[in-house]
């Protein structure tokens, strides 16, 4: 049982949430319409006909009646299967975003209900579930036995046997399935949790003897897993195999080198980390600062590392640190906490030998069989030599033992492996010389001598040894500074890549040293099939020999499309397509590299750019009716191509807009979309769109006006895909998006979500802001829209957000609400905007700008006192305060004082500041002496009109006697201020108008 929710905690129907968390919208959704789970069945039938919307707000009113009312929740579940024509796909996205976003805050109750519902849509065989089962998997926490994690590790278990045959047709999901289990099964060694373990060892041996070459995918982590659970008889005997007698479990596999030279996908390194944990990693590797850390260290101390279980989640972060996340050239030159203090702190806290050692090798795995061909720089460019020089001397000599030591039989392997890490550091200029280092007097001796033994091609400086300096000062979780280059074994030059062919590669351009991102560089190898080529039938298998053979694009594009036609056949064994996806992924690699847009665009150049045999794919989905039984197979090949090959995704958007054959079919790309794993438009886009941008920003740039005009829903709300454009286009690329506006070709804003994505746009960098508000402009939404970002400004911090507002406020005649966010901004003698920007209109537009600061003025002060105090104490925004705005007022009179500007003279703000100077308390008048003195000549001349008064007890001499009843009655003042716009020849209507919405 889940413990009760704290005291102070809202209990909504379906989360657990504060007072400061925003209601959900599916709280609510559908239940208004439909109050209850009879109604909603008995209404389905007449409102799922009547459009799209009222379609999802029945299939979520259902989902959510399944989640809260467990009685109901069979029948729900009948119901949604009749009504829903999407295939599911509202509910699979609902369910993905509660997984990823608000798993842990759901009730109880709904969190069973959850599970529940997916096994239901396993045992229903619905597209996608397959995705979903995978999302929720990733919420089973490694290195935690508490007994809400043990039943969601044992529900989701139970689905996976229970299921086995629907598990079996995605290859995806076994490994994905047996990475997780091999991994939990560490966590379940106390007695009360054997049993539990017992099935999960049996699950995974049955699966990997049955499927070995689809957790072969797995790559060498695999091995790593399964060196933790090896002494587990029945996991012993699998190891056996594996190293001696490698074809019991697969014809096409060799041997355990084979396995330890292929690279781990990043899908798998991410898939043991909660959404949570993911986030919190995430937010400190791009926006902590490097010394501030600690408190967020500390955070994730207690939530995720403080019981002895958790000893074996460090593994899970470390790997994850060195395989996913991968900062940009802007981060790493940045002073954003580096990935090696993180990797210094999760070592330095470990509190048990083992943990410890199993994190260095978590650290060093990638090193063990480094092949600069096909793994990363970043990799192993993972851990700084200078800052702890007891990490540093632990690290080393781990390295040095992990040698001879990790498996014996390999040793030469293992050593080639680590010379091939350290000399593309060396050749990277990751580190100029590691001489300095492995011949440091501070080091132990022993250290020194085995470096020496093991490493003498690095061991021998050219010029005398330098010593690393080595502070022992330096705390655990690391001092507040940036490392010099001068020390140690830094080169002080700049860096440049020695090599010929690297530097035309990089087309002789300097590198700043250590900041910027390695691309991995490829060299051409004959396709490898060979693990998968004998498990397709003789009529495939005779076809992608063919186009491994083939040399020529038209004989490729001919092979390929009588692959499809194969496909398309109803005898087709669905079964193979997994197999067959691997082979077309390896075949076609080399064209998911290099660049996809011609460099001249034209007509010609275009189509002749998809012209390719992985087009044929895409040409005859463009061909087909969505309702053709042989589109949705088509697709399902496009979806394991997909998890193969993930770059597949932005081709496809490139070949339906750059082809004529697709044109008018771009929502193809939504089909795609809902057929992979991933099953959701907006999180595929987001993951292709990056992935283009990783790639080729000049395709980026040309696919943006298609991507926002074909799903501006997925679009004109993401500020993530706008950071993704702006981060990485240049002057003419900026220039050329807003022609693209102006000519109405691109919409990138819409008045509903511009004002969230300018906020923000206030964390990026300089020239991601300022290309933000460019293309802003560009567009014709009207400043109103976005003025109230100004409450978020400040003047200290966000200085380009300022210029820009700056520049286009000059532009615009003032509003009362423009003037009234201008005045709201807090006073600062260093903060020009406010005066700068009021000057300006004291200029242009001075009656315009006076009528509104009277109102402004009048409005405030008639507001209670005590009612502001409360506003401005409780809001974190700026509040429009009397004082606020005197300051403010007396700032632009200082201005303005040696100009021959009348505006302080104008009969609307004489008499504001009047009825304010009667009003106000003696501190006030003080304070603003010089402001108010412009107010009395006006006042004695106002005296000749008081017999026309109707009510003379209300004029301001008469409040100067009576400030309190002025003060809280609002009433008596409106009739005050409207009194005196009666003496005021100009517009009295709009006055009245002003003063007036204070009673609103």
């Amino acid at each position: 049982m889940e413990p009760s929710p704290a005291k102070g905690k809202a209990q909504g129907r379906l989360l657990v949430s504060t007072s400061l968390d925003a209601k959900d919208e599916l709280e609510e959704v559908g239940l208004d319409s439909f109050p209850s789970a009879v109604n909603i069945r008995v209404s389905a039938s007449f409102t799922v006909c009547k459009g799209p919307q009222q379609h999802e707000e029945v299939c979520l009113g259902l989902f959510m009646l399944l989640l809260t009312e467990p009685p109901q929740a069979q029948r729900c579940y009948r119901d949604l299967t009749l009504v829903n024509r999407d295939g599911m796909n509202v509910v699979l996205m609902k369910i993905n975003q509660i997984l990823m976003e608000k798993f842990l805050k759901l009730q109880e109750v709904c969190r069973t209900q959850l599970v529940w519902l997916v096994r239901e849509l396993v045992k229903s065989g619905v597209i996608g579930a397959d995705g979903v089962l995978m999302t929720l998997m990733k919420q089973i926490a490694g290195g935690d036995i508490s007994n809400k994690n043990l039943w969601l590790a044992e529900s989701v278990l139970e689905m996976l046997v229970e299921q086995r045959e629907w598990v079996l047709k995605s290859g995806m999901l076994v490994a994905m399935s047996v990475y997780t289990y091999l991994r939990l099964i560490v966590d379940h060694g106390m007695p009360n949790l054997l049993p539990l373990r017992q099935r999960e060892v049996d699950f995974c041996i049955g699966l990997l003897r049955e499927r070995f070459m689809e957790c072969f995918i797995m790559g060498r982590d695999l091995v790593r897993l399964l060196q933790n659970v090896a002494r587990i008889p029945e996991m012993d005997l699998l190891w056996r195999d594996l190293l001696h007698n490698p074809q019991t479990l697969s014809p096409q596999f060799t041997g355990i080198l084979q396995l330890l030279t292929s690279r781990t996908s990043r899908k798998f390194l991410a898939c043991r980390l909660t959404p949570d944990m993911e986030t919190k990693l995430l937010f400190m590797t791009s926006r902590v600062r490097f010394g501030q850390q600690k408190r967020y260290q500390d955070w994730f101390q207690r939530q995720y590392l403080s019981t002895a279980e958790s000893q074996s989640l460090r593994c899970d972060l470390i790997r994850y640190i060195c395989g996913v996340v991968h900062p940009s050239n802007e981060v790493l030159s940045s002073d954003i906490l580096p990935r090696w203090a993180i990797i210094g702190w999760l070592l330095t806290t470990c509190t048990s030998n083992v943990a410890a050692s199993n994190a260095k090798l978590a650290l060093f795995y990638d090193w063990l069989f480094f092949n600069p061909e096909k793994d990363s720089i970043m990799n192993i460019d993972m851990y700084e030599p200078h800052p702890h020089p007891a990490i540093t001397a632990t690290l080393l000599d781990f390295m040095c033992r992990i040698i001879p030591n990790f498996f014996p039989p390999l040793e030469g392997q293992v050593r080639q492996g680590v010379f091939n890490s350290l000399n593309f550091i060396m050749e990277k200029r990751v580190l100029a010389n590691l001489a300095p280092l492995f011949d440091n007097p501070k080091l132990d001796r022993e250290l020194r001598s085995m470096l020496r033994e093991r490493f003498p091609e690095f061991c021998n400086s050219p010029s005398p040894p330098t010593e690393v300096k080595m502070e022992e000062s330096v705390p655990l979780e690391m001092d507040n500074h940036v490392l010099d280059k001068e020390d140690g074994c830094y080169d002080n030059t700049d860096a440049t890549f020695s090599d010929d062919e690297e530097e035309l590669n990089n087309k002789g351009k300097k590198r700043e040293f250590r900041f910027h991102q390695l691309k991995e560089t490829y060299i051409d190898e004959p396709a490898d099939i060979t693990p998968f080529v004998d498990q397709l039938d003789e009529a495939l298998k005779e076809r992608v020999l063919q186009l491994q053979k083939g040399s020529d694009t038209e004989t490729h594009c001919e092979v390929m499309q009588e692959i499809v036609d194969l496909i398309l056949e109803e005898d087709f064994d669905s079964e193979q397509m997994s197999t067959l996806a691997s082979c077309l992924a390896e075949l076609f690699k080399s064209h998911f590299r290099g660049d996809v847009l011609p460099e001249e665009i034209t007509e010609e150049s275009l189509e002749e750019s998809v012209c390719k045999p992985v087009c044929l794919i895409f040409r005859n989905l463009c061909q087909m009716q969505e309702d053709n039984s042989g589109f949705s197979v088509l697709l399902d090949l496009l979806a394991e191509l997909y998890q193969k090959q993930p770059k597949i995704g932005y081709h496809l958007l490139y070949y339906l807009k750059a082809s004529k054959a697709a044109a008018g079919k771009m929502s193809l790309y939504e089909s795609f979309a809902q057929a992979t794993a991933l099953g959701d438009l907006h999180t595929c886009l987001m993951m292709d769109m990056k992935a283009c941008q990783e790639d080729d920003v000049r395709l980026l740039c040309y696919l943006t006006p298609s991507i926002y005009s074909e799903f501006p829903d997925e679009t004109l709300c993401s500020g993530e895909l706008l950071n993704m454009i702006v981060a990485v286009i240049d002057s003419a690329q900026l220039q050329e998006l807003m022609c693209h506006v102006m000519m109405g070709n691109l919409v990138m804003f819409r008045k509903d979500s511009v004002l969230h994505i300018l906020i923000q746009s206030l964390d990026w960098e300089t020239f991601e802001q300022y290309s933000t508000w460019q293309l802003f402009l560009a567009h014709s939404i009207p400043l109103e829209t976005i003025i109230p970002i100004l409450q978020h400004l400040k003047y200290k911090e966000h200085p380009e957000a300022l210029s820009c507002l700056l520049l286009q406020l000059r532009r615009e005649k003032p509003s009362e609400e423009m003037v009234k966010m201008v005045l709201s901004r807090p006073y600062n003698q260093e903060d020009q905007f406010t005066t700068s920007i009021l000057r300006h209109w004291a200029v242009k537009h001075d009656d315009l700008l006076g009528e509104h600061i009277k109102a402004l003025l009048i409005k405030n002060n008639n507001m209670p006192r005590k009612r502001q105090s409360l506003r401005s104490s409780s809001s974190k925004l700026a509040q429009l305060t009397l004082e606020q705005m005197l300051e403010h007022l007396d700032s632009l009179r200082h201005n303005l004082s040696n100009t021959k500007n009348n505006f302080f003279s104008q009969t609307p703000i004489l008499q504001a500041l009047q009825h304010v100077q009667a009003s106000c308390d003696e501190a006030h008048k003080m304070r603003f002496s010089d402001l108010f003195s412009l107010a009395e000549e006006y006042e004695d001349s106002s005296k000749q009109h008081k017999p026309r008064r109707r009510a003379p007890a209300s004029s301001p001499r008469s409040r100067k006697g009576a400030a309190p009843q002025t003060c809280n009655d609002e009433e008596s003042a409106s009739s005050s201020a409207s009194e005196e716009e009666d003496s005021k020849p100009k517009a009295p209507k709009r006055k009245r108008k002003g003063v007036g919405s204070d009673s609103d």
